[in-house]
């Protein structure tokens, strides 16, 4: 057998394409408009149950797994919770030492990824899935998109006397 080719690709080896196409198999992907809900939603059932309620209600987390280069250039999201892309299943394992309490340790949690584009969250959020955060899931479009539709909906809202 001949010598590969340092350009062809091994045998066994994907493309980022076909890694990516996979892991949104397993994904039910959220617009920014559905991400931005189920956040009110959680936050507002925090707000009228007891603190006493057991047990309390899985948690829901916008991740902005951004660099904070980019997030200082294109705009911060409230309400979001920053775990950089390098650390990521560290704070969200719930077996792991150095997870966040903000995702209480459950498996339960719904972690909602979200990244620049939309490319890298899909792979984080698989990952993610691949710990046992089952709920796992990003947005369509990243932040670029998530930014558009907040945009247009400040300016729907919005209404000049």
């Amino acid at each position: 057998m001949p010598p590969l080719s340092p350009y062809s690709p091994p045998p066994t080896s994907l493309s980022i394409a076909q890694i990516l196409a996979s892991a949104r198999t397993h994904l039910t992907r959220l617009t920014p408009a559905a991400a931005a809900a189920e956040l009110a939603q959680y936050h507002s059932h925090l707000q009228s149950q007891p603190p006493s309620q057991t047990p309390p209600p899985p948690p829901v987390l916008l991740i902005d797994i951004r660099p904070a280069a980019q997030r200082a250039t294109e705009g911060y999201i409230a309400g979001a919770t920053v775990i950089e892309r390098n650390v990521l299943e560290w704070r969200l394992d719930p077996r792991s030492d150095a997870r966040l309490e903000a995702a209480g340790g459950r498996y339960d949690a719904r972690a909602i990824v979200i990244c620049q584009e939309g490319y890298t969250s899909s792979l984080a959020a698989r990952e993610l899935q691949r710990l046992g955060l089952a709920r796992a899931t990003d947005v369509e479009g990243g932040y670029l998109n998530f930014r558009q539709c907040i945009k247009a909906l400040q300016a729907v809202a919005y209404t000049p006397m």
